[in-house]
């Protein structure tokens, strides 16, 4: 789940991943770094597709705390960068901010109103080491002096998520709500307040990921009866859908995955 077609960006770019240290592993996925050195090349467009968390992206001049896109988004690699991301857990961020989630899917929050430093000290603080383990190092130190008292609504969050993951069959919120005991009302404020984007969207997403997954495997999968074990009642709305999601059609995404391999 992110990088769309990570294969064919593989000489384009270097993607790491990093787990944090264990104070931080209550609120915190995973730190990933992007470097890249295309001096005398073409610019690359990579594809993301999106994910229920928030993102402390350091870049020059675009640092900010993210919230998740709601649509498969591009970004244009070119000349030489690294970028740092912090990758909150589902739910992980808000015990920082103690306001809706929701609110970053339109506007980036600004690194000073959450952490003591402004984005161009941590962008020089982070970005100028050339050894990726220190800027991991030094983003966890920035970030720890500020770390919450642990919210068991997270644990409960990502158990929902990682359920909806494992069981494909799970195609609606009723779903949840039944293997969970929760009010749906209360289900969709908590995702909303936490997340920042509705259960609903949540096992949409997780459900086209299979499906793409499912083309990649089997490019002429019948896909009238996909889209009916996704939960979809008609073709048309899974197509819908799934172009949103991922950026492309099913007959694109498996016209461009047979080209490239």
């Amino acid at each position: 789940m992110g990088v769309l077609h990570l294969n064919g960006g593989e000489n384009k770019f270097q993607l790491s991943r990093y787990a944090p240290s264990g104070d931080l592993g209550f609120f915190v996925k995973h730190f990933w770094i992007v470097s890249w050195d295309l001096t005398g090349q073409e610019p690359y467009l990579q594809d993301v597709v999106p994910n229920p968390c928030v993102n402390l992206v350091i870049e020059p001049n675009r640092t900010a705390f993210y919230g998740a896109a709601k649509s498969k988004y591009s970004y244009l690699i070119q000349g030489k960068g690294c970028v740092l991301g912090v990758k909150f857990k589902p739910g992980g961020f808000y015990p920082f901010i103690k306001q809706p989630v929701s609110r970053l899917s339109q506007h980036p929050m600004d690194v000073g109103s959450v952490l003591d430093v402004d984005a161009q000290t941590l962008e020089s603080a982070i970005l100028s080491q050339e050894d990726e383990a220190k800027m991991v190092e030094h983003a966890e130190r920035f970030i720890r002096p500020k770390l919450p008292d642990k919210d068991p609504h997270i644990t409960l969050i990502n158990q929902i998520i990682d359920r909806i993951i494992e069981e494909r069959d799970m195609t609606k919120v009723d779903h949840i709500c039944t293997a969970f005991s929760l009010n749906k009302r209360t289900l969709q404020r908590l995702f909303d307040q936490y997340v920042g984007v509705s259960p609903k969207w949540v096992i949409q997403l997780y459900r086209l990921q299979n499906a793409a997954e499912t083309m990649d495997l089997h490019p002429n999968h019948d896909w009238a009866k996909l889209s009916m074990d996704l939960g979809y009642h008609d073709q048309s709305h899974f197509i819908k859908d799934f172009k949103a999601t991922i950026g492309m059609t099913p007959e694109e995404y498996v016209r461009r995955r047979t080209a490239s391999t």
